[in-house]
């Protein structure tokens, strides 16, 4: 099995930051009381001198966006060889659409209950604001953006390398690839979709076979389980045979998608949509800090075969660079940013605090290290989330302290 290097950031004096080198050197700088450590989780350093010609080979941030995992590399360009700095996964939050349904329940309860007012419409001006994306959507990108920002902090990153996001809803909804003149045609068949859906199916119940009826068009996967608006997804019913359908739509998906001939719902549609909105905002962010380079998953995908280097979401990240590496095999990380507001209600449990990075070990030998998401105060107990498991109700007299929080989790991969 090939020895796996790990990298530590590397500051001056002046916080000037210099190219990251070997953990094992950067320990050696702190124990000769050349270097202090600045954070531990990542390792970075910091000189005790200033320097004055540091090394100036390009380094390439790679960058492949997903909706749920974003891969993220550094990739050094030297003269003889390109070295891999840094490779990680960010995992986006999922509980922002969660969140601001409650939140919406909430507001909606407090004006049921306020005392009569006149009615106000449209009186938000962050909702009526031109080019707006929604909140679960600009937060997957500004998480993006946070881990940028703090790797700049630590290393130089001359241009970023972005793969270029092209998902055609079309050919994921109604199965086939257009032409190109058929781009700029509606799959709706018509400008009224309910028309167009009954005009299909001969002007009848495909149920019952009514014809003498006021016709409703079903979705045959519901809206709210991620069903599209296209034509390959609609079925005319009569009033009778509609009613049959509540709440039991996925009894009849698969009879109705054979009667019409479709191939049914599209799974990770929404997926897909997720990655293509606020690309063009993400893009601008990007292009503020430096030059910005766009490629394609074709390209990623050869490139990652032709170097012979296995699917990861952070491997990707490196292809994206269109730097070939010597070595693969570094250091990886799992990257959580984090809600900025801290609600916890409990400050402190034998003087470990919310979100610290700590370690346990089990009776049977068993050692987790993680961040500690719950505290007990009452029995001295903690909970932490480690990469492959959540502890639960430990003993925090036993727990040890690694690091303290800093705004983002940062995991080792196993």
């Amino acid at each position: 099995m090939p020895k796996i290097k790990k990298y530590a950031f590397v500051l001056d004096a002046k916080r000037k930051q210099l190219d990251p080198t070997i953990e094992q050197n950067a320990w050696r700088l702190v124990r000769q009381y050349k270097a202090r450590l600045v954070s531990k989780f990542p390792m970075i350093i910091q000189l005790n001198k200033v320097m004055d010609n540091p090394n100036n080979d390009e380094i390439r941030c790679g960058i492949d966006d997903g909706a749920n995992h974003v891969g993220m590399a550094l990739v050094q360009k030297c003269q003889t060889r390109n070295k891999v700095l840094f490779k990680g996964t960010i995992e986006q939050r999922k509980d922002v659409k969660h969140l601001l349904t409650v939140r919406r329940g909430y507001r909606r309860y407090h004006r049921y209950h306020k005392q009569y007012r006149p009615a106000r419409f449209l009186n938000r001006a962050s909702s009526r604001r031109s080019g707006r994306l929604m909140p679960s959507i600009i937060q997957r990108k500004q998480a993006i953006l946070r881990v940028i920002d703090r790797l700049r902090q630590w290393v130089r990153i001359d241009g970023y390398w972005l793969e270029d996001v092209k998902i055609d809803i079309r050919a994921l909804t109604d199965g086939y690839k257009p032409y190109r003149w058929q781009y700029q045609k509606s799959n709706r068949l018509d400008n009224n979709l309910r028309l167009a859906a009954i005009h299909r199916d001969g002007c009848k119940c495909v149920e019952c076979g009514k014809t003498k009826t006021r016709f409703e068009v079903h979705h045959i996967t519901p809206r709210k389980t991620g069903g599209a608006d296209t034509i390959s997804n609609l079925i005319t019913l009569c009033p009778k045979c509609h009613a049959k359908t509540f709440g039991r739509e996925s009894q009849f998906a698969d009879r109705y998608y054979a009667l019409i001939g479709s191939t049914g719902h599209v799974e990770g549609l929404d997926d897909a949509q997720r990655v293509m909105q606020g690309k063009h905002w993400f893009r601008e962010q990007l292009q503020q800090r430096g030059s910005l380079v766009l490629t394609t998953g074709g390209n990623t995908a050869n490139k990652r075969e032709d170097w012979d280097i296995a699917k990861t979401h952070s491997n990707d990240a490196v292809c994206i660079t269109d730097l070939k590496p010597e070595n693969i095999d570094i250091e990886e990380w799992t990257i959580k940013p984090m809600r900025r507001q801290n609600k916890a209600g409990v400050d402190e449990v034998c003087g470990f605090h919310h979100r610290d990075y700590v370690t346990y070990t089990y009776r049977n030998g068993e050692t987790h290290t993680g961040y500690v998401t719950a505290m007990y105060p009452d029995k001295n107990q903690l909970n932490f989330q480690s990469p492959t498991k959540h502890c639960k109700r430990v003993n925090a007299l036993k727990a040890r302290l690694l690091w303290r929080y800093d705004k983002i989790y940062w995991f080792k991969c196993a």
